[in-house]
């Protein structure tokens, strides 16, 4: 692993732990002095769940032999002293593989038998169910053993000729992209549908996930690949022959499966130390090399400095060696430097505009919660301050001001009940607009639209519609929640005119965000669902998983969409019932400092002293959570690099890495 992708990646994940690290300070102070209300607390928790789980995800794809295994070996078990996943010539990963680490999960393969396509639930169904998997033990610290294991997901099966259509393999409108036969007539499919590699690599441990993705057929026959797991990759690094170039099969890959998808797209040009030549000299060589570069950027249509030509077996070799020379002159450093440039970036800005605004909200929810105590304190000490020299004829006249003004404040508890119940309805309505069962409603008619449609070539066009009616209903869930802001904003301020509440409406939620998610998703789906894909969508065991992973899909976003409006609707309303609850516990305090000092004249000049001192620490109180917030803030804001440089000065493991550009380094010929 280069210093400048390790690097990368070090440094978002020491920024991710120095803000946890910051929210949990500033949780503990706020739990600590009972200045967290139900809307902070759950505010706190989101943040502190979202950095705890967020993953960074880097999705391989290639045809088969174009030595995918091979990089992914020289990037990841380098440093085992061997070749760890088959990377043998020919076919060998057969099945998607996820590398990923969950501290919860002992190292393990886990593998999802082929059969399972037959049942039609979708990966994300079936990823809970353990007794569906096969796993197996590894053993991170025997590379022998654990070579061994990961041969599994090599293993294929041969089926019939019908179980082979059913399983999505067999296509006879196709037949140049069907698998081998045998001479009995049966097909040889993948024995694996879905393997779950839980490997502790250090780069994994931060929250890397990789995504191996094996061949146009098997990267067809599963919908959830395409339509989810692919999509949701925040780099998609794609694997071509330097030898053979842009290849038809590899054309039909990048043209139905990633000319839109991850918007990190890079291009990798393995096999380079295929073209040395005897007869032909260095500079020729490197021409030519370049001269593939330039013809792949050309067909594809990205940028040049997208396509980056190496060689995966010469950096295995190199890194096992460690000989960082050669290790250089395969040119993989030169990618993994771009990845770590392109990935830091794009994921911290995402988390830090989560965090600054999650900040903001909880700063002012601590500085309105501690500014109407320390409100009601300053009435109290202008109270008690006007009873000196007075005699007991003007205590009771307080007294009698207190009970009147307790009666007072508690006839809004009627205007407070109707309050609810009109907020009440008006949120149901609004939640039922992104409810799951309209959604599956919507689903099916789709689902109807599509089977009505000859051979299901209207297709493409129930699909869009079904998008429009799904944006229809995240404009008027955004319009009811308008029409709640604006009814609790007349009320609240007709509440503070009237009883002194400092009531004050949160930000409200903001569904640009879900509209955004599903414009995603119909640029995802709505390539799949063209006149080419007509005979797969009549198959009924294809079409129930794409509905399925179609509905998966949704779901998240509009689930998504409703606990933002009902979450911002429970810090709306729980400050109402804060602030009810301080006001009545001030009168309460009220009462009972008058009478003690109508007991004892001494009593007075002690309770000024204690609302003083009271005053002051909630003075602290605030400057403190001020402080916790704006270093939370500054941390976030000074990026992930400042984070692992503080981290590193902190420790005493040795000198820290220098994140220098890659050398670009001209490919020698071994003599």
């Amino acid at each position: 692993m280069t210093p400048s992708f390790a690097i990368s990646l070090d440094a978002l994940s020491a920024w991710r732990a120095a803000l946890s690290r910051r929210l949990d300070e500033l949780t503990r102070f706020l739990t600590e002095h009972e200045l967290a209300d139900v809307a902070s607390a759950a505010q706190l928790a989101t943040l502190r769940e979202r950095l705890g789980s967020e993953k960074l995800i880097v999705a391989f794809v290639a045809e088969f032999s174009r030595g995918k295994s091979e990089l992914i070996n020289a990037i990841f078990f380098a440093d085992t002293g061997r070749r760890v996943l088959p990377a043998t010539p020919g076919r060998t990963t057969m099945c998607p593989v996820e590398l990923a680490w969950d501290r919860d999960d002992p190292p393990e393969l886990r593998l999802l038998p082929i059969q399972t396509r037959l049942e039609g639930l979708s990966l994300g169904e079936l990823r809970p169910q353990l007794r569906a998997w096969t796993a197996i033990k590894l053993h991170p610290d025997d590379p022998d053993q654990l070579a061994e294991t990961l041969k599994e997901v090599t293993r294929t099966q041969f089926v019939s000729l019908a179980e082979a259509r059913a399983l999505g393999f067999w296509h006879d409108a196709y037949p140049d992209d069907n698998p081998p036969m045998d001479d009995d007539g049966r097909v040889e499919v993948p024995a694996w549908r879905h393997a779950l590699i839980n490997y502790p690599h250090p780069l994994l441990r931060q929250g890397l996930v990789v995504l191996d993705t094996p061949g146009l057929n098997a990267i067809g026959a599963e919908p959830e690949l395409t339509l989810s797991l692919l999509p949701s990759a925040h780099a998609t690094v794609f694997i071509l022959g330097a030898d053979t170039g842009v290849t038809k099969s590899d054309l039909a890959i990048w043209r139905d499966h990633l000319s839109t998808s991850a918007p990190a797209r890079f291009v990798v040009l393995n096999k380079i130390d295929a073209l040395l030549d005897p007869l032909a000299t260095v500079e020729q060589v490197n021409a030519q090399i370049e001269s593939q570069c330039r013809e792949t950027a050309r067909t594809l249509g990205v940028p040049l400095d997208r396509v980056f030509p190496l060689s995966a077996r010469q950096a295995l070799a190199a890194r096992v060696e460690g000989n960082d020379l050669a290790a250089l002159q395969s040119r993989l450093p030169v990618l993994e430097a771009a990845l770590g440039a392109q990935l830091l970036p794009q994921r911290s800005q995402v988390l830090e505009q989560v965090v600054l605004d999650g900040a903001r909200q909880i700063e002012t929810q601590v500085a309105r919660r501690l500014g109407d105590t320390r409100r009601h304190l300053a009435e109290q000490m202008l109270e008690l301050r006007g009873l000196r020299g007075k005699n007991s004829g003007k205590l009771r006249t307080m007294l009698q001001r207190v009970d009147v003004e307790t009666s007072d404040f508690e006839q809004c508890t009627a205007r407070l009940q109707a309050l609810r119940m009109v907020h009440g309805r008006m949120l149901k309505e609004a939640l039922a607009d992104v409810a799951s069962d309209r959604l599956r409603e919507e689903i099916a008619r789709m689902q109807a639209e599509m089977s009505a449609s000859l051979l299901h070539l209207g297709a493409r066009k129930a699909f869009v519609a079904l998008c429009v009616r799904l944006r229809a209903m995240l404009a008027q869930a955004q319009q009811r929640s308008a029409e709640i802001r604006d009814m609790l904003g007349a009320t609240f301020t007709q509440l503070n005119a009237e009883f002194g509440f400092s009531l004050a409406l949160p930000k409200p939620p903001d569904l640009d965000r879900a509209t955004q998610e599903l414009a995603g998703i119909e640029t995802s789906y709505v390539q799949y669902l063209g006149l080419t894909q007509a005979l797969r969508l009549s198959q009924p065991k294809f079409m129930e998983q794409f509905r399925r992973m179609l509905a998966s899909k949704l779901r998240v976003v509009f689930e998504g969409v409703g606990s933002d409006i009902d979450l911002w609707s429970k810090s709306t309303s729980g400050q109402i019932d804060t602030q009810l609850r301080e006001r009545r516990r001030n009168f309460t305090r009220r009462r009972e400092s008058l009478e003690r000092i109508q007991s004892a004249a001494s009593e007075l000049e002690l309770r000024i002293l204690e609302i003083e001192a009271q005053d002051q620490r909630l003075q602290k109180f605030l400057g403190r959570a001020r402080e916790l917030i704006e270093a939370l803030r500054e941390d976030t804001c000074a990026g992930p690099l400042a984070a692992s440089a503080a981290e590193s000065r902190a420790g005493s493991a040795g000198p820290v890495l220098v994140d220098a550009p890659q050398p670009v380094v001209r490919l020698q010929a071994r003599a």
